[in-house]
C-alpha cells in the first residue's frame, strides 16, 4: 500500500474515531501532497510524498520554539502530536552516529579539506539522508568535521 493510500485510510479511521488532531494533520498532509501534484502536474510516488511530509514536519518543528517562548503549552502539545502523527509515515530516522559516518565517507569521497568545499560534501550527503535525517543535523556535522 502506498503512503497516499495509507493517508486516505488513516483519515477515514481518524474521522470515525473523532480524533481531531490526527484528522486535521492527515488532511493538511494530503492537501500539501495534492498542491505539489497540481503545481507540478505530476503524480507523486512514495519518495515525493515522503519529501512533502518531511517538509510538513520541518514547518512544525520550526515554529515549536516560538510557541514555547510565548507560553502556549496547549499549542505546543498539539504541534508535538502533529509531528508524531506525521513521523509515523516517514522512514525511520537515522541516528547522529549514522549520519556522521555518511558525512565522513562523503568527505573522503570528495577529498574536501576545508569549509570552502562544504557544498560538495552536502551535495554528496543529502541524497543519502533525504527524508531520513534532519538537514540541520547534516549541516552541523559537515561544519564540525570540515573545521
Amino acid at each position: 500500500m502506498s503512503i497516499k493510500e495509507q493517508l486516505k485510510q488513516d483519515l477515514v479511521e481518524a474521522m470515525k474515531a473523532k480524533d481531531t488532531i490526527r484528522k486535521n494533520t492527515v488532511q493538511m498532509a494530503r492537501a500539501g501532497i495534492l498542491q505539489v501534484e497540481k503545481d507540478q502536474r505530476i503524480e507523486l510516488d512514495d519518495n515525493g510524498v515522503i519529501e512533502v511530509l518531511a517538509r510538513e514536519v520541518k514547518k512544525r518543528k520550526d515554529v515549536l520554539p516560538d510557541y514555547e517562548k510565548s507560553g502556549r503549552t496547549d499549542l505546543v502539545a498539539d504541534l508535538n502530536r502533529e509531528i508524531e502523527v506525521l513521523m509515523a509515515y516517514l522512514p525511520e530516522q537515522m541516528s547522529e552516529a549514522e549520519v556522521e559516518e555518511i558525512v565522513k565517507a562523503a568527505i573522503a569521497e570528495t577529498g574536501a579539506s576545508g569549509m570552502k568545499e562544504m557544498g560538495k560534501v552536502m551535495a554528496a550527503v543529502m541524497p543519502k539522508t533525504k527524508g531520513r535525517a534532519d538537514g540541520k543535523l547534516v549541516n552541523t556535522l559537515v561544519k564540525k568535521l570540515l573545521s
